[in-house]
């Protein structure tokens, strides 16, 4: 925890940027019978019953101190699914950093091992290298910023029936466009000095 807390102090290096990821799922549904449109005092109205078409993963790249944020939409979340998102990350949004710190859970898909699943030794490598990993504790997700812009996407975008990926893709594309024009940052405030007063019972008694 300490450490992330730290990480997150540094002032804005665009050489070794700090960029925060985390996964999510949504379930794709379509209407079964066609909504009732809104009228005077009436808002929209749906049917309580729908077809399920399938669930997508939401991949989160955010780096808060830029207000920069990339949000993929994926079959699933595989080893190789997580390798070709760190892939893109790096060659397509960030070729000139030296090393990207990315922030993330333990969840067993995120490490070097997957990188190796999905592509020969040396590209393996060659990704690893330019790497550096910062894992969130257990019962730590709320460490990781993309959790917060993920909820923020689900509140924003997604809390509502979207019936196919192509759907889901376009519309998270404008929410994203939109976010990253206004250049949304986070500033994070909670420091070491405040853990080690709120968060006291989680230390060792000496």
């Amino acid at each position: 925890m300490e450490g992330l807390l730290e990480l997150y102090q540094q002032p804005y290096n665009p050489d070794e940027p700090v960029v925060c990821m985390d996964e999510t799922t949504k379930q794709l549904t379509a209407e079964v019978r066609e909504p009732l449109p809104a009228s005077a005092g009436q808002p929209e109205r749906f049917d309580t019953h729908y077809r399920r078409n399938g669930v997508a993963t939401i991949f989160m790249h955010f780096e808060p101190l830029r207000g920069w944020r990339k949000t993929s939409v994926a079959e699933g979340k595989r080893r190789v699914d997580w390798a070709g998102q760190i892939r893109s990350l790096l060659d397509a949004h960030y070729p000139r950093a030296r090393k990207v710190h990315l922030v993330m859970d333990n969840l067993n898909t995120h490490g070097g091992a997957s990188l190796y699943e999905a592509f020969a030794p040396d590209e393996a490598r060659r990704l690893l290298d330019r790497l550096e990993f910062h894992y969130t504790p257990k019962h730590g997700s709320w460490l990781n910023v993309a959790e917060i812009e993920l909820s923020i996407l689900s509140r924003q975008c997604l809390d509502r029936r979207i019936e196919d990926a192509p759907k889901l893709m376009s519309e998270i594309a404008a929410w994203q466009a939109d976010r990253n024009h206004r250049a949304t940052k986070v500033k994070w405030q909670f420091a070491t000095k405040d853990a080690r007063i709120k968060l006291r019972k989680l230390y060792p008694a000496l």
